[in-house]
């Protein structure tokens, strides 16, 4: 790699009398990610170029003293092979362009968090914007923010999932040496509050099941969903290609999550894939759209008979919750949902664990024993 081998201070004209300063390096600094040669970089100081006055010379002696002072300390980074004075080019970037390219092809939430992020700045953010200041407005604006899709004021957990995502950028800007400040470690987080999981019932399912719907692949994936746990943008993406057969004719699911951009793998009963049947195209729920995800599905919901609130995800809760009540382990029901860690899935196991509801039939208002006696 071709690197600097002298700095030096030069002087170039302007048209209003004046004359900026600038470095010189031979033979360049070709930055190893770019491929650009930089002979150059301004210092963003200017002096006059014929000084009349006293005031004047003695201004012009103490920049080109100031001036002399960076071109020592540069060409010492050069010596030591410290090439960090280029970083103030990268400060110029985008913030934005990095952030929507860090997000690109990833998951709802990092894509509403940089839509946020975006109306916050009024679509301008530089490296060189990003400072503790700033990053507490953004804070207070996301504690204040509404959902750009249903106008109500973000929740405190979809807040902090977003602040989240933001932090991660800042991070991955430090790691990849365009921040020079590990700012993410210095922001606070928003603390996630407990909520309940709202999921249904074995019973309304079957509703769900016996009640028709204006967009049938809507009913035909929030049915899937249950016997599944699959998330909606999995469930949007999933195609026929993606069920594989077993030795003894079963099928399961192989696929890559969007969300965890991991192998998941998830058997299917023959009931569920009858429910899907029959194969039109490559995807399984041709047709179907997210936005069909909210009015269409409040309004079936309703149908059913069912009024809890029902969002598409509370099918993945109602997955889990029916199996653990069914008596699956903990364990399988972390494997089935790609879970990282059990914690996760214990969520769910909290009003269908076997050992509560043994102790719940341990104080009883008879004794049994006393019972038989009388009789």
């Amino acid at each position: 790699m071709q690197c600097c081998k002298s700095v030096t201070l030069r002087f170039r004209d302007r048209r209003n009398g004046t004359q900026s300063l600038f470095l010189d390096y031979y033979p360049g600094y070709r930055d190893p990610k770019t491929m650009e040669l930089k002979r150059r970089q301004s210092l963003g100081m200017y002096i006059y170029k014929n000084p009349t006055t006293i005031e004047q010379k003695e201004f012009n002696a103490l920049i080109i003293k100031k001036a002399e002072a960076i071109r020592c300390k540069v060409y010492i980074d050069v010596i030591n092979e410290k090439y960090e004075f280029f970083d103030k080019d990268k400060l110029k970037a985008s913030f934005l362009e990095y952030y929507r390219e860090q997000i690109r092809n990833n998951y709802e939430k990092m894509e509403a968090s940089f839509k946020h992020f975006e109306y916050f700045c009024d679509g301008v953010c530089l490296f060189e914007d990003i400072d503790m200041k700033l990053c507490k407005k953004y804070l207070s604006y996301l504690l204040g923010a509404k959902s750009m899709i249903h106008k109500k004021r973000l929740s405190q957990n979809t807040a902090a999932a977003y602040w989240s995502v933001f932090k991660r950028m800042l991070g991955n800007a430090y790691r990849d040496n365009i921040l020079r400040d590990n700012i993410a470690d210095r922001l606070e987080f928003i603390p996630y509050v407990e909520t309940h999981r709202q999921s249904l019932t074995l019973e309304e399912v079957r509703d769900m099941y016996a009640t028709p719907c204006v967009v049938p692949q809507l009913r035909k994936a929030a049915i899937f969903a249950c016997l599944t746990g699959l998330r909606i943008s999995d469930i949007l993406q999933i195609r026929w290609d993606n069920i594989r057969t077993y030795a003894d004719g079963g099928r399961y699911l192989e696929f890559i999550c969007q969300k965890t951009k991991r192998k998941t793998v998830v058997p299917i009963s023959q009931e569920t894939f009858e429910l899907i049947l029959p194969q039109r195209g490559d995807l399984i729920f041709r047709g179907l759209k997210r936005q069909h995800t909210q009015k269409e599905l409040r309004e079936w919901i309703m149908d059913c008979g069912i009024e809890k609130h029902i969002t598409f995800h509370c099918f993945r809760h109602t997955y889990a919750s029916l199996q653990l009540e069914m008596g699956t382990d903990i364990y399988t029901v972390q494997h089935l949902l790609s879970h990282k860690h059990v914690s996760t899935t214990q969520i769910y196991a909290s009003h269908a664990d076997p050992k509560l509801r043994e102790a719940a039939d341990r104080i009883t208002l008879t004794d049994v024993n006393i019972s038989n006696e009388n009789k």
